[in-house]
């Protein structure tokens, strides 16, 4: 069942370039829509959740909302560069360089900095592992000069990849700073443990999502008027995104309850978080019409292959 449940996010992640896709709009409206959804599924979570179960005095506490506002800073940064990168790249190609950089930042950060990974024999095989992933991204992303010619007039390899490089940084801070935080001992194993005593951490993880959600609606602001200078914040399209920002955050909560479970850890949840790779690569594909040579299909398929067999190695890990 924890793993079942550590899947939930793939399948909401893997949607959300298809889905922004679907609802139009410019990267800008994007991440502010989305932002939006995310804030009404934050504050539910708080009030129908976390204060009944937990009390106000755990769901207001200060430490907790300085852990979650700063995560949701992070992901602001990591979600604006996602978006910058599909309107760049297209989502079949952009979905699975942000999928690999996910897992692999997210992999080699919990493992190093967080002790997921406990021996030389884990780190071999992740390490491998990793390389799987990479070598699999690589091969998502490999050009045809006879492929059907790209009709995103605003195609730029550069702009593109650096975009991504951007989201995956901020991604990786807003996933890991949590337990980061836990781990350097800013939020103490009881504060942790809730005020019933969670041995997952499930009260704190909950707890986090509705001042990240305002983390995440802050940042969105400062990045879409100051960075990217949108003058249409609240369009349409902008309002549609929201539909977007549910889908994610479904994937959110689901994520941090299992980052927090002994049975999966930080770099496990991470990397099954990240299988989505799969719905948003073929459904890139055959939902959005995005078109590829018969031999980009076949390093596409082999590529897919690649990463989830890496992930899959990544979380047996402590198995091995």
């Amino acid at each position: 069942m924890s793993i079942l449940i550590a899947l939930i996010p793939a399948i909401a992640w893997g949607s959300v370039g298809i889905v922004t896709t679907k609802m139009g709009g410019s990267a800008a409206q994007g991440t502010l829509g989305m932002t939006i959804g995310a804030l009404v599924f934050g504050l539910g979570t708080m009030l129908i959740y976390v204060l009944p179960v937990a009390g106000s005095d755990y769901a207001f506490n200060p430490k907790i909302w300085v852990v979650g506002v700063v995560s949701g800073l992070f992901w602001a940064v990591g979600t604006a560069g996602q978006f910058i990168g599909f309107k760049k790249l297209g989502v079949s190609i952009g979905n699975p360089i942000s999928t690999a950089g996910q897992i692999i930042f997210n992999a080699i950060m919990a493992a190093a900095v967080l002790g997921d990974w406990t021996s030389s024999r884990m780190w071999l095989f992740g390490l491998i592992a990793i390389a799987m992933v990479a070598l699999g991204a690589y091969f998502t992303s490999i050009p045809d000069a006879n492929a059907p010619k790209q009709m995103n007039i605003d195609f730029s390899w550069s702009a593109g990849l650096l975009a991504m490089l951007i989201s995956t940084l901020g991604y990786m801070m807003y996933f890991v700073f949590p337990n980061l935080l836990a781990k350097i001992g800013y939020i103490s194993a009881s504060l942790k443990a809730g005020p019933h005593g969670s041995a997952d951490g499930l009260y704190y993880m909950t707890s986090i999502v509705g001042p990240q959600s305002i983390g995440q609606v802050v940042g969105a602001l400062i990045i879409v008027i100051f960075f990217m200078k949108e003058r249409e914040i609240f369009a349409k399209a902008t309002w549609r995104n929201v539909v977007t920002g549910l889908v994610w955050a479904v994937g959110n909560v689901f994520m941090f309850i299992s980052a927090a479970n002994p049975k999966i850890g930080q770099a496990t949840a991470a990397t099954l978080s990240q299988m989505g790779i799969i719905v948003g690569v073929f459904g890139s594909i055959w939902i959005l019409g995005e078109r590829k040579s018969k031999r980009q299909m076949v390093f596409i398929i082999i590529g897919v292959i690649l990463v989830a067999l890496g992930g899959v190695v990544i979380s047996n890990l402590a198995n091995i």
